[in-house]
């Protein structure tokens, strides 16, 4: 456990970085924070990534600046803990996720998710629905068993023992474009590969059922340059807003923040 000002580690909430515990051993899940008023707003990276360079350009929008921001790095990425013992799976990261609320004293917070950060996001709302006022979700995986086309698939397809030891990281660093590689390479190879397994495997019920069943309002966003979202007519039956933003493709924050910002700061 890090805790440079020898304070108790499990929870510090004066620092630039904060952290809380998300393990009985005490690993650290981090988070930045931008200070503001109203319902706090939580951005949720995807797998391999980062929060902070994933975001923090989208929550400085004058559309969006003024609301409490956390910039939240899911166990094994960006700035937490990278714990051998963890799963890894969705459960674990909403889990995760929502000991950084309860940390930070948030209730009813806009969760802003892309990619697998949506799932997760969508699975945080289900269990902890006291914590969620409204989603947003940048492409989420809904569905278990995605195309091979996806990154977590082509993660997944190896063995663990392949992934980190026998050079399936460094091969998949090498057919990932720069942005995604930039941050991929920061994370803990055990929980990347983890994490894409629990992604490929989903959850039951599947991660789309549990959104259609939520109460909240939820917004769906895909990239123009991405494929349409499966099962469109049913999640509009549910209730959940769905949005195209033009020249995107799955990285929508970066290939139109604009038009990101739009989605995000549109009224349900």
């Amino acid at each position: 456990m890090y805790s440079p000002s020898g304070e108790d580690p499990t929870t510090r909430t004066g620092a630039a970085v904060r952290h809380t515990a998300f393990t009985p051993a005490g690993d650290l899940i981090a988070w930045t924070e931008a200070a503001g008023e109203g319902p706090a707003r939580v951005y949720v990276h995807g797998l391999g990534a980062a929060c902070a360079p994933y975001h923090a350009h989208v929550a400085a929008d004058p559309a969006l600046a003024g609301r409490r921001s956390l910039f939240v790095d899911l166990p094994g990425h960006g700035l937490s803990d990278r714990p051998r013992g963890f799963g890894y799976t969705l459960e674990d990261h909403a889990r995760a996720l929502g000991r950084v609320l309860d940390a930070a004293g948030i209730r009813g917070a806009e969760v802003v998710g892309h990619s697998m950060g949506g799932s997760v996001a969508v699975v945080l709302a289900h269990h902890r629905p006291e914590l969620v006022s409204r989603l947003v979700l940048a492409e989420p995986n809904l569905d278990p068993d995605p195309p091979a086309t996806a990154g977590s698939s082509g993660i997944a397809r190896y063995t663990e023992e392949e992934f980190v030891h026998g050079g399936g990281m460094a091969r998949t660093l090498e057919r990932v474009g720069p942005v995604w590689r930039a941050t991929m390479r920061l994370a803990d190879p055990t929980a990347l590969h983890r994490s894409a397994v629990g992604l490929v495997r989903g959850t039951r019920p599947t991660m789309r059922r549990l959104l259609t069943g939520l109460g909240v309002p939820r917004t769906l966003l895909t990239g123009a340059l991405s494929p349409a979202p499966a099962g469109r007519a049913e999640l509009a039956a549910a209730g959940v807003r769905l949005v195209t933003v033009p020249g995107a493709g799955h990285n929508i924050m970066f290939d139109n923040p604009a038009g990101y910002t739009a989605a995000i700061a549109a009224r349900p």
